[in-house]
């Protein structure tokens, strides 16, 4: 009975460790993380597996659930996260400029899903289905840190081949790559009503921030003659 009661103790105080470990890192917290920084300070003995971690996160979830908490912790990138419930994340994006300032371009969503799908891609097949030069869009997704260059083709001339990051797998909240919509769900994505609208608003804000840019730099010019 002592023992169980203590095996039990134990549980909670881990579970609350995790629980601060994954709130205090500004990124997707990886198993391995979080294994190394529990032994880092109780020791190489204790015993903390990838299922123990898993539970903890799951009754954390349940406890968040019934107290009615507007935030989860969620797997992205092959780590976890805290999130905001799909109920409130409309209010919290409002906020949020951070994804006003990496908004992507119709043409840089196009080129980034070619390459999620197709991966790993050239530039020369990139363009080839794109029909377009791709460039400079190439050059704005590896400075977003979107894509990464892994290796080369054997194909003659050996062009560089472009995966997607991390970095990819965050911006779109996914966990892996099998997470991806399927041919099938992006077609009922791209009818929804929902959809349609958002996308309407994300083009209407690009082509102001874009008039914008050109009334600033105008602006400038002028400014310096």
């Amino acid at each position: 009975m002592i023992l169980s009661y203590t095996r039990l103790k134990m549980e909670k105080i881990y579970n609350s460790i995790i629980e601060a470990l994954i709130f205090s890192s500004d990124d997707s917290l990886s198993f391995t993380e979080i294994i190394n920084a529990v032994k880092g300070i109780d020791g190489e003995d204790v015993q903390i597996s990838v299922e123990e971690i898993d539970n903890a996160v799951d009754e954390l979830n349940t406890m968040y659930s019934e107290q009615d908490n507007s935030f989860r912790i969620v797997k992205i990138a092959n780590g976890f996260l805290f999130a905001t419930t799909e109920d409130y994340a409309k209010y919290v994006g409002y906020l949020s400029s951070e994804k006003t300032r990496k908004r992507l371009s119709q043409a840089a969503l196009e080129t980034l899903s070619i390459i999620a799908y197709k991966q790993p891609l050239t530039k020369p097949e990139l363009e080839s289905i794109r029909g377009v030069n791709s460039d400079h869009i190439v050059s704005s997704l590896l400075e977003k840190n979107l894509i990464t260059i892994k290796g080369r083709s054997e194909s003659i001339g050996r062009p560089l081949l472009y995966v997607t990051t991390d970095e990819f797998l965050k911006y779109f909240g996914l966990n892996n790559l099998s997470d991806l919509p399927k041919p099938r769900e992006l077609e009922e994505i791209m009818n929804d009503e929902d959809f349609i609208e958002q996308k309407r608003k994300i083009l209407m804000n690009t082509i102001e921030e874009e008039a914008e840019n050109e009334i600033e730099e105008h602006d400038g010019t002028e400014e310096n003659k």
